[in-house]
């Protein structure tokens, strides 16, 4: 499989899931535009690690929570690289609590990070693959999106809104050459899950059926899947990388 000549747009690219998905895009010959947030050192790392592979590679930073940074990300990758045929939606934070207690700004901004960034950056990256009647569309969701999570209220609302918003999505564009999909990852090895406590940790490994944590590597591999252009009548799908998980 390969992807020469694809340009991709990552958000969140700069550590874990989002630059394991950057190396892979990368390898198989995309050019990548790196989104970070705040870090902008590991998002270099990240653009280096595509570069030693071969790849055009470019750090791009916006807030993915602002419609109007959105807009503005992808003019700056279609002004770089003069196209953009992928874009996966992969930035995400977590404000976890019980639902009791959890504060409200932390649902709201779980939401505006998660799903509504997906949404505005789907919004701005549509009109141009449009133009171009041609596109893939990766929405990162959850395990969580599909079964829930005790003290995950908001998690678990942006991720299962990720799954609406692709099936519809998917729906209005089919019909110009764009695919519209999801990943769901289960519990991966990641900076944010290693802060969990052993308690914790072998609690969630204890209902994944192949009994151990997935790697960013198996996430990026199922992205790569539905980014590829022999794809093209995939559409609508959500693909859990979860060892069994929501089984």
């Amino acid at each position: 499989m390969t992807m020469k000549g694809s340009v991709a747009l990552v958000t969140g690219g700069s550590r874990g899931i989002g630059r394991a998905i950057c190396l892979e895009l990368a390898r198989r010959g995309a050019s990548v535009a790196v989104n970070y947030a705040g870090n902008e050192a590991a998002a270099r790392e990240t653009v280096e690690a595509c570069r030693a592979l071969g790849a055009e590679a470019e750090p791009f930073r916006a807030d993915v929570s602002q419609p109007e940074a959105c807009e503005e990300l992808v003019k700056a990758v279609k002004d770089r690289f003069g196209k953009l045929d992928i874009l996966v939606n992969n930035a995400g934070i977590t404000r976890d609590g019980l639902l009791m207690t959890a504060k409200e700004s932390d649902f709201t901004q779980t939401l505006d990070t998660n799903l509504k960034g997906a949404y505005f950056c789907m919004k701005a990256a549509s009109k141009l693959m449009m133009r171009q009647r041609f596109g893939r569309i990766v929405n990162l969701s959850s395990v969580v999106g599909l079964r829930g999570n005790p003290g995950q209220t908001s998690y678990a609302a942006s991720k299962a809104g990720i799954l609406g918003l692709t099936k519809a999505a998917a729906k209005e564009l089919a019909a110009r050459g764009i695919t519209v999909n999801a990943v769901a990852p289960g519990f991966i090895d990641t900076d944010m899950t290693a802060v969990l406590p052993e308690k914790a940790r072998e609690a969630m490994l204890s209902t994944i059926p192949m009994a151990r944590p997935g790697a960013p590597e198996d996430v990026a591999r199922a992205v790569a899947f539905f980014a590829e252009q022999d794809s093209a009548y995939i559409t609508g799908q959500v693909l859990c990388v979860d060892g069994g998980m929501a089984v």
